[in-house]
């Protein structure tokens, strides 16, 4: 099983400095890879003259988290891409966990390891944690991670079990999935693009897996801080964009319907906290996912559509009604 493990980099020399030399030490079973995003700095001048055994794949545009990949993954050849953000640090063994998933579960097309904070080690991190799900109203939230609240690591999560979508930053997916699915939608940029390609991949028949025993350690926000406005532009309006394609007509109808009533909650109680650029984050995320709609209704999937892609109702309901801030006591399961 041949895995490619790619480093997606824009202006990013100070990560590369930082964390590659983990992924190089413990990745001998692997070819890795740094994917330029049309850098502007030293970043691949640093690779090239400090690890030549890293391939480097220089595209000709900074197209983001979605064709930054898309552009790159078209030039390699492997059975499992890692896509493995610059800020993170892996550990010892971190890759036999996920092969070892991937030869017992034939139907696995997508994994993620345990996703723990790097500046508190014994905490899930906010981009991915034990695994991703949604809602019924297609608000994301993880094991470990709901909205804002991370959990501390007391081996809950030492586990494999079917998710519902795996963090890009730190993904791995079998080459010919990636490709049967076209890859990433373009039109994300970047956030959110990983739970509408898992999204995909389950309409298509495929199955999404965590793995517990394999985990690496994440900066998180070094590109975009969780609190960024334009963060929170792309946050509202990508999920939209996934309900939209998705979902069967009349229940996308209704569910968009429903968000963008909260969306406008939302966006009302980011004016009493003060945080008007969020505010008018949302707006902006409005305005163009109506621009967009009918581009985003024409992709939608030809097949069949999953019936149960939630595991709760309303994690919104849950965590600022019912102050339910652990996985647990939101989902028994």
């Amino acid at each position: 099983m041949r895995i490619a493990v790619v480093i997606l980099n824009w202006n990013g020399e100070g990560l590369l400095k930082s964390y590659l030399p983990s992924v190089i030490e413990y990745s001998a079973e692997a070819d890795i890879y740094v994917a330029d995003n049309a850098s502007t700095d030293n970043s691949v001048a640093f690779v090239k003259a400090n690890y030549p055994s890293v391939q480097i794949i220089q595209n000709t545009e900074n197209g983001g988290f979605a064709k930054g990949y898309n552009d790159a993954l078209a030039h390699i050849d492997a059975d499992i891409f890692c896509l493995l953000n610059s800020d993170v640090e892996v550990t010892k063994n971190w890759l036999q966990p996920i092969v070892k998933a991937f030869q017992k579960l034939p139907n696995a097309a997508i994994i993620q390891p345990k996703i723990l904070d790097l500046k508190q080690k014994d905490h899930f991190e906010y981009a991915g944690a034990a695994g991703g799900f949604i809602d019924q109203l297609g608000y994301p939230f993880c094991r470990g991670r709901v909205f804002q609240s991370l959990e501390k690591d007391e081996g809950q999560y030492n586990d494999e079990r079917e998710i519902f979508w795996a963090t890009g930053a730190c993904m791995f997916i079998k080459s010919d999935v990636f490709r049967t699915l076209n890859g990433f939608d373009e039109d994300y940029f970047a956030h959110q693009e990983e739970v509408d390609l898992c999204w995909r991949a389950q309409n298509s028949g495929y199955k999404v897996y965590y793995v517990g025993f394999s985990k690496v350690y994440h900066l998180g926000g070094s590109t975009l801080s969780n609190m960024n406005p334009k963060k929170t532009y792309l946050n509202f309006r990508n999920s939209l964009f996934s309900i939209t394609k998705n979902l069967p007509r009349r229940k996308a109808f209704i569910i968009i319907f429903i968000r963008l009533i909260l969306d406008a909650v939302a966006a009302f109680r980011f004016i009493f906290q003060l945080k008007f650029s969020h505010f008018a984050a949302i707006l902006r995320a409005h305005l163009s996912f109506y621009k967009h709609f009918r581009k985003m209704y024409r992709k939608r999937e030809k097949s069949n559509y999953i019936s149960k892609y939630y595991i709760t109702k309303s994690i919104v309901w849950s965590y600022f009604v019912n102050q339910e801030s652990k996985f647990a006591a939101l989902v028994k399961d």
